[in-house]
């Protein structure tokens, strides 16, 4: 496996959902990229466990890494439904390393899979924002927007061809004394009245 360098490839910078870690440099996959690290905590320890924050990372039932420690640049990478690196804890050294699934290039975000634990406690109420839900919200979106369009085209057509029902043909009409009587049966009957019948 391919360790980085001192010559860091990656910076922090702005994302679409705040902060988030960028790629400076390719990383070829498989490469460790950078540890996530922090205080140790025993969830033995009522004061350990009692800690709540979005940058806990759980090792095993017992330890938890708290990663919200500012020197700790591995929180800043960004959860993604189709990530390019993942997690490799090692609970045994107490230690995790974000590592490359996929040739990264330079300019792209770095991402890996936070887990179901995580989506469902804090990403779901407030809708994941990666690119890969982004991009499925919005094809989503405009299939919607065409169905609502296609609807519309099929009541305006069916309206069209009811009002269509209602008027009569021009060849249909009839005339009598200068005036059209539309589907109308005329009878001549005695003292120059004039009965109409359906």
């Amino acid at each position: 496996m391919a360790v980085i360098s001192s010559n860091k490839p990656y910076r922090v910078g702005r994302s679409r959902t705040g902060l988030g870690l960028f790629a400076t440099k390719p990383i070829k996959k498989g490469t460790r990229i950078i540890r996530y690290f922090g205080p140790l905590l025993d969830c033995r320890k009522k004061e350990d466990d009692a800690i709540e924050n979005k940058y806990l990372f759980e090792l095993n039932g017992r330890w938890t890494i708290d990663g919200s420690v500012r020197k700790n640049v591995a929180r800043y990478i960004n959860h993604s439904c189709r990530p390019n690196a993942e997690s490799d804890v090692r609970p045994r050294e107490r230690k995790v390393y974000i590592r490359a699934i996929k040739n990264i290039e330079p300019g792209e975000e770095i991402n890996y899979d936070y887990g179901t634990d995580y989506f469902k406690a804090y990403l779901k109420p407030i809708g994941c924002k990666c690119d890969s839900c982004e991009r499925k919200r919005k094809k989503q979106r405009a299939e919607a927007k065409a169905d609502r369009a296609q609807l519309k085209a099929r009541a305006e057509k069916k309206a069209k061809k009811k009002a269509g029902k209602g008027a009569t043909p021009a060849s249909k009409t009839k005339k009598l004394n200068g005036v059209h009587f539309h589907g109308v049966h005329i009878h001549s009957v005695p003292h120059g009245r004039v009965r109409t019948s359906a």
